[in-house]
């Protein structure tokens, strides 16, 4: 909604001459003396003594004028007065009539992007592969960004003795979804079916995100479980060939992660870089098709290539809306019915359909930013002013904070996101209490709470290998996974459901909440990066 701008000096002057200008011309009657006959006999008679008459008769006369005048005077006075009033009511009449007129305008444009989105709607249908449909963006002033009619893509038709084992180390659960996707390339690329990483190993999946809907999406079997493999293959599993596309470390399979593949009952080949020459340089280099169909088709059975999170392979056609491969749904990789339907149930609680999302990465991101060319770490007073910026064009009354920050910092960036004198609420997921029920679903399925206790003491010997915990003790090898990452993924689910979402430039969960927006068909002409295409107004010197 506009702002109605405030008075100036300008305006009050123009008012006035307005009020000037309308003003009703008064108009003074005329005084008429009327002398009778009788007069100019008198006076010839009486020459002398007429004249002192006379004069004594306009004695009189005079006064008599004077009081007339000046009564006239005052009635001139008071119906000016009136006539300034009376235009004034009716100046503030107009500015009444004014604002109502801008008002009928407001619901008129709202009426119309509410007819826009549902005909935008109409001419994307939601498929029935699909697991939810974005909160309607009914009031928001930032309409929704039209998905691609045609989209390059390749079909994925894997041979059924064909397999590529999927292995993502890098990063965290957003870092591991981003290799699972260019995994999926690469699967439909090579003919082969992709199997999936073992909990053991790496997250487990089917918690976070929906692995029977990727399935669904192909109309055939395309990906299977590390169990599905495990019963397929008995007791004689092994990769058959390992051609790494990292070529330093090969893979990026240390000798740890090699023993704790080896613990799942794997039997592994050599590893041999794609591109041994690619160790020495500082940039990974941009590949195309030819070169991955090239490089690692082979007619063995079971096929890894390794950590691919930083593979750059097509970029532009791997990351464009819906992905590069040919399926029936809005897009493949999607979380989980049960924790879409929890942020759903979250946002009919607390926000509505119409609310702006912020991911505000924090947490060791200060350092990561300033040793960019462009710092990406914004002071909150500025973080603040680009909030509102984003906020007022979405017309948002709330703020979904997904955040890792500190409550000094969200205490200061919430009492500084005030627009037109009233603060916007920023709302975050509070901890679980059996009060309420939005969040019932994860915990009668025992998906609640990240917090778990994942330890096995074994000799109380621990090591941190890329963010999972592992024990050594040994020849005797035992590990515990990472717990799974669903408060993170229920974050994402109600970012991506926003009528508007600001990320954090450089933050892979950021990305991950852009792709399944365009996907899902919620991406907004509003959305961007926190402070996009600004530098913040202070950086520290560098260590």
């Amino acid at each position: 909604m506009e702002r109605q701008p405030s008075s100036s000096s300008d305006e009050e002057d123009d008012g006035a001459a307005l009020i000037d200008a309308k003003t009703p011309p008064l108009h003074r009657p005329a005084t008429v003396f009327e002398v009778g006959a009788p007069l100019s006999g008198r006076i010839r008679r009486r020459f002398g003594f007429g004249i002192k008459c006379l004069l004594a008769a306009c004695v009189p006369l005079l006064l008599a004028l004077l009081i007339y005048f000046s009564a006239d005077l005052r009635h001139l006075l008071k119906g000016a007065s009136a006539a300034r009033l009376g235009s004034a009511l009716e100046d503030g009449q107009m500015r009444e009539a004014e604002l109502r007129a801008l008002f009928l305008l407001r619901n008129q444009r709202l009426g119309l992007l509410r007819l826009w989105n549902r005909t935008s709607a109409a001419a994307y249908p939601r498929s029935g592969g699909s697991a939810t449909a974005p909160l309607s963006n009914s009031t928001s002033n930032s309409s929704q960004v039209g998905k691609p009619v045609d989209r390059r893509t390749i079909e994925w038709n894997p041979k059924k003795d064909k397999f590529l084992f999927a292995i993502c180390l890098s990063g965290q659960m957003s870092n591991h979804l981003i290799c699972l996707q260019k995994h999926m390339f690469f699967a439909a690329l090579l003919g082969r079916m992709l199997v999936m990483p073992s909990p053991k190993f790496d997250y487990q999946y089917d918690l976070v995100i929906d692995i029977e809907h990727i399935n669904k999406c192909f109309g055939r079997k395309v990906v299977i479980s590390f169990e599905e493999f495990s019963e397929m293959k008995k007791n004689k599993m092994q990769i058959d060939r390992f051609i790494c596309y990292m070529a330093s470390p090969p893979c990026f399979v240390d000798e740890e992660h090699a023993k704790r593949l080896k613990a799942l009952g794997l039997t592994l080949a050599k590893l041999e870089p794609a591109w041994p020459e690619d160790a020495k340089l500082t940039l990974h280099k941009k590949r195309m098709v030819d070169d991955v169909t090239n490089k690692f088709s082979c007619a063995d059975e079971v096929l890894a290539v390794g950590d691919l999170f930083y593979a750059n392979v097509e970029e532009e056609w791997v990351m464009q809306p819906g992905g590069p491969l040919a399926h029936k749904c809005e897009t493949v990789i999607q979380p989980s019915r049960l924790i879409v339907l929890t942020a759903q149930r979250f946002a009919q609680t607390f926000l509505g359909s119409n609310y702006v999302a912020l991911h505000f990465r924090r947490h060791g991101f200060l350092k990561f930013c300033n040793a960019k060319d462009e710092s990406c770490f914004f002071p909150v007073p500025q973080a603040a002013e680009c909030i509102l910026r984003v906020v007022e064009k979405a017309n948002a009354p709330v703020i979904y904070l997904s955040t890792d920050a500190a409550e000094s910092e969200t205490n200061l960036l919430q009492s500084l996101v005030v627009l037109n004198d009233k603060a916007i609420p920023l709302v975050k997921r509070p901890d679980h209490t059996s009060a309420e029920k939005w969040d019932a679903l994860l915990y009668r399925n025992h998906l609640g709470g990240d917090n778990q206790s994942m330890l096995v003491n074994t000799e109380n010997t621990l090591a941190i290998i890329f963010g999972s915990l592992c024990m050594n003790t040994g020849d005797n090898f035992s590990y515990s996974p990472p717990p799974p990452k669903v408060d993170a993924m229920l974050d994402k689910t109600i970012c991506a459901m926003a009528s508007v979402f600001i990320g954090s430039s450089g933050s892979t969960f950021t990305d991950d909440i852009f792709r399944l927006r365009k996907d899902w068909g919620s991406a907004s002409i509003c959305d961007e990066n926190l402070c996009h295409g600004e530098q913040p107004n202070y950086i520290a010197e560098k260590e």
